[in-house]
């Protein structure tokens, strides 16, 4: 499963240090550049419960092997594309590939493993997940700097490849008994809705939350998930089949568990955004030294990703979930003092502690969710906790990219700078410096320097807010796990303890 993962992820990050060179190879505008990536996340978020309920009816083994070669062989497309439209293409195509992996791979462990087992299997499974971010950047600046472009692409193939030897043989295959009709309305309704609202919060990012594009697309979007969700309690009620069963959201184990666990990597993902931005333009390194100053962030996610399944076990998912909260609130507002010349060490410490919370609050969430889950409904019920993570990417980047670019952009003064050069600036920070160079005003490009990281230490106080607000959602209301229960009765005197089934592997 961390292999097939580690496939889906490596392309995501890779993409991001290949753009400039994909504008000069395939003649790609900005506007291509920009639907590279977001063209990616569009399918996969339209994809993401469809492929839950394929992999229930018809074999979630079978459609995460489907899926791997899809993926494999769009990866193979785009090193090999000619023209920009082609290359777009071929990514429409890894993003409906991409979400049948990752839902698969997820609703797998919920056949493999049992609860008790499960925080330790998605903590590895995470694990995988955080060791494609600084890999990607890192192997494919590499590439780059060495080799034709298209390897970066082929990259992916190898990993495919023993993803399908190894899955076709350690992985057992598993569907629903019942072979339900499918809910065509459904599917339309919430991949409708997941595409808008995913477009509109990939907007806010670029041009902020404002814009007359963001609040038609994302309010379209809500008004088609609310659709979805009325349609699937009417569907209910008459004894049809629901996409996603209502039953589902009655447990709070489930439905926190799946809230909480986007929650928790919203302060993450924006820092993945904006720090190597303040790496580079700030601080002055190159894309392989700010790759290399992104390592403590992975670090810290494995750390917290790897340690949840034994805090999970020994004080529970309620517990372990508050506990990495509180070090994403810690990690913060270390952050909010971060200045242009903080040393690595520093930086390297706050962005450690706030990601191994991160990781250790994203991984119990999951847990505890997938705890409620039957082999029965596993595919479209990890399919919901997909889409709760996949949602939060984009909206982690676009709240903390929000505020930074807002407060970076208020604390500027260009009075007297050509109309051009202003404008220049404003648009981002590396703008900003290059202006500053190409006028030898040594005064503006420490005046960019600053605005930009008062922008990031504002970015992480709201984000700040955000995991105060998660903490209290835990605390309130997830409950505590039936594993930690049963462990709890076992220390009672005179309490016996059902040993939990164990699925055949």
């Amino acid at each position: 499963m961390s292999l097939s993962i580690l496939a889906i992820s490596l392309d995501g990050t890779v993409l991001s240090v290949a753009l400039p060179t994909l504008a000069e190879s395939l003649g790609a505008s900005d506007t291509y550049l920009e639907w590279f990536a977001a063209g990616y996340l569009l399918t996969l978020a339209a994809a993401v419960l469809p492929a839950g309920l394929l992999g229930d009816r018809f074999g979630r083994k079978r459609l995460l092997l489907i899926s791997l070669a899809i993926f494999g062989a769009g990866s193979t497309l785009c090193a090999y594309a000619e023209t920009p439209s082609m290359f777009l293409a071929a990514r429409l195509l890894m993003g409906v590939a991409g979400a049948g992996v990752t839902v698969m791979a997820l609703s797998a462990l919920t056949v493999l493993f049992t609860e008790e087992e499960r925080p330790k299997a998605v903590g590895v499974y995470s694990a995988a997940n955080f060791l494609a971010l600084p890999l990607g950047p890192l192997l494919g600046g590499w590439l780059l700097s060495h080799f034709w472009w298209g390897w970066v692409f082929l990259l992916n193939v190898p990993v495919v490849i023993i993803g399908l030897l190894v899955v076709s043989r350690l992985v057992p295959e598993s569907r629903s008994g019942q072979g339900t009709p499918i809910d065509l309305i459904g599917i339309l309704l919430s991949a409708g809705g997941l595409v808008l609202v995913t477009y509109g919060l990939v907007d806010a990012g670029a041009h902020g939350w404002l814009h007359a594009t963001v609040l038609a697309t994302s309010g379209v979007g809500l008004v088609l998930l609310a659709a979805f969700f009325v349609w699937e309690r009417r569907l209910a009620r008459q004894g049809g089949h629901p996409l996603v069963d209502p039953g589902l959201f009655s447990s709070r184990s489930y439905t926190w568990g799946a809230i909480l666990s986007g929650v928790a990597g919203l302060g993450m993902i924006g820092v993945l955004f904006l720090m190597p931005q303040f790496f580079q333009a700030v601080q002055g390194t190159d894309t392989f030294g700010s790759g290399i100053r992104m390592l403590p962030l992975v670090a810290g996610m494995i750390i917290g990703a790897v340690t949840a399944g034994r805090l999970a076990s020994a004080i529970g998912a309620k517990l372990t979930v508050a506990l990495g909260y509180l070090l994403i609130v810690v990690g913060t507002v270390l952050g909010t003092a971060t200045s242009t010349g903080s040393s690595f060490a520093f930086i390297g410490l706050w962005m450690t502690v706030l990601c191994a919370g991160a990781g250790m609050a994203l991984t119990a969430a999951t847990a505890a969710a997938l705890s409620r889950l039957t082999v029965e409904r596993s595919g479209v019920g990890s399919a919901v906790v997909q889409a709760f993570q996949k949602i939060s990417a984009p909206l982690g980047t676009a709240i903390m990219g929000s505020v930074a670019a807002a407060a970076y952009r208020r604390d500027l003064d260009l009075d007297g700078l050509p109309a051009g050069a202003a404008e220049a600036a404003r648009s981002s920070v590396h703008g900003g410096v290059e202006v500053a160079r190409q006028l030898g005003s040594v005064r503006l490009e420490e005046q960019v320097r600053v605005a930009y990281t008062h922008g990031i230490t504002l970015s992480l106080a709201v984000a700040a807010g955000l995991a105060v607000a998660g903490l209290l959602l835990t605390v309130i209301f997830l409950p505590r796990s039936a594993a930690s229960a049963r462990a709890a009765a076992g220390r009672q005197p005179g309490v016996p303890v059902k040993p939990a089934p164990v699925p055949d592997r």
